[in-house]
């Protein structure tokens, strides 16, 4: 009888499991914003000597614009209007108080003269540009110290125009590390909506020490062989919201970041509380959703489901190494569908770049309490790659509920990992081997105690005679 009231309770608990992923976090739930809101003052673009031909360069335009609006900032906002046509420019400022609103047919393009593209300081968490030391050439579409910040439109594109820069790097001629298409930094309030970006230089969109921010409805495209071009890299950054949202790029789709080895360590800046939802995409060499490498401020409370990923390389990484330090804890995945995916979750521990040699090789990560619930996958190579770090294993690694149609005969490879599965198909790597029920809740991220109390009294209400 033991043996059938465990059947039941599994099955009552997967039941409540199913029901229970956004209620426990209900009070980050992505807000729905009112991108449509009307600011008190309003230009365009035009009204300041702009031309859309898509050879004038109109950095100048963008400029005296905002500058101008600058004086609104106190009385309500205001809205910058990019009418329908191609406006060439180089990097400009935003500021607080502002919506940047691209009509339909309007595009950003951003100049392909590395002169229009300023050079400024590294970030405090990377200690030196992420590519050469030195400085890093600003992003086109820029701000900083900001609050209440909205990029939007109906649709419109921002075009990094990025395969000059892509050529640069390939051939090493580059003196300062590459820019992002937007960049935003120490702001709150910052919502990037209903647009298209395509051929960033380097990383799409990057929120960097950040709080309350929102990414929906956007479209991110580059070449899948265009180098570093991730989709949205949130770093050290909080309450981030990233939904609705299809990616394809040549480099991660999504990678969570907080500073780079002493420096993060040192900045001490995590990102924590985001939520990713109904992303779909895919690239050639990278992954879908990535976690580091750059993660020594630490990074936690991660929540991503309804994903799909199709034709991708991986689609879930965490990398990290030794000397990165800080922690990597509480996520919990769930929903994915993987299709044509190489290797479905991969644990990479020996992504060993540094930015020089004055990192502690001693400082090791905390990797801890991960679940991935509810994935299946079709034509998949392998269903996991989970090394951790010798003298330094992740731990409370949690599978639940997974099937994944695999094409090799070595479907899972581990080391240094320790952990639990319940369902899962093809059987995992001895250390995970050990079951979620009935006494390992309490290791899995989010699948909580009271669950169990519950699911186990109602399967006693619910078949009276049996006994536990």
């Amino acid at each position: 009888m033991k043996s059938s009231f465990s059947l039941v309770y599994l099955l009552l608990v997967l039941v409540f499991f199913s029901h229970i992923t956004w209620a426990v976090k209900g009070n980050l739930l992505c807000k729905q914003t009112d991108i449509g809101e009307i600011r008190p003052h309003s230009v365009t673009i035009t009204e300041f000597g702009a031309v859309g031909d898509g050879v004038t360069l109109n950095t100048k335009a963008f400029q005296n614009a905002i500058f101008y609006l600058n004086s609104f900032a106190d009385k309500g906002g205001a809205k910058l209007f990019v009418p329908a046509g191609r406006w060439l420019t180089g990097s400009f400022d935003l500021i607080s108080h502002l919506t940047l609103w691209l009509d339909k047919d309007a595009v950003i393009l951003g100049s392909m003269n590395s002169d229009d593209w300023p050079v400024v300081d590294p970030l405090p968490s990377y200690g030196r540009g992420r590519e050469l030391p030195g400085g890093r050439h600003r992003s086109l579409i820029y701000g900083r110290n900001l609050t209440d910040v909205i990029i939007t439109g109906d649709n419109g594109t921002i075009d990094g125009q990025g395969s000059v820069w892509w050529n640069w790097f390939r051939r090493k001629t580059l003196n300062y590390t590459r820019p992002h298409l937007v960049e935003l930094m120490n702001s709150t309030g910052v919502v990037i909506s209903n647009l298209t970006f395509l051929n960033s230089p380097f990383w799409t969109i990057h929120p960097v020490y950040c709080s309350h921010v929102i990414v929906q409805n956007v479209t991110i495209l580059a070449p899948l062989d265009s180098p570093n071009t991730d989709g949205i890299d949130p770093d050290s950054s909080d309450d981030v919201c990233i939904e609705d949202c299809y990616i394809s790029t040549g480099d991660d789709l999504i990678s969570i970041k907080s500073g780079w080895d002493e420096y993060g360590i040192s900045f001490a800046r995590p990102s924590r509380n985001i939520i990713i939802r109904r992303l779909t995409g895919h690239n050639r060499n990278s992954s879908g959703i990535a976690i580091g490498s750059e993660m020594s401020g630490g990074v936690s409370e991660v929540y991503a489901e309804n994903i799909y990923f199709f034709n991708s390389s991986t689609g879930f990484i965490l990398k990290t190494a030794r000397g990165r330090g800080g922690y990597v804890r509480n996520i919990y995945i769930s929903n994915v569908t993987l299709v044509g995916v190489d290797t479905a979750i991969f644990f990479n521990s020996n992504f060993s770049q540094h930015p020089d040699e004055f990192y502690d090789p001693n400082a090791l990560p905390v990797i801890e309490r991960i679940t991935f619930k509810d994935v299946i996958g079709d034509n998949i190579k392998v269903a996991g790659l989970l090394k951790g770090i010798e003298g330094d294993s992740f731990r409370h690694i949690c599978l639940l509920n997974i099937t994944l149609d695999v094409t090799t005969k070595s479907p899972w490879n581990c080391s240094n990992i320790q952990g639990y599965s319940t369902l899962v198909s093809p059987e995992t790597c001895e250390p995970l081997k050990e079951s979620i029920y009935p006494k390992h809740y309490s290791d899995c991220y989010l699948l909580p105690n009271h669950l169990r109390s519950s699911a186990r009294h109602l399967a006693k209400e619910t078949f009276p005679d049996i006994r536990s």
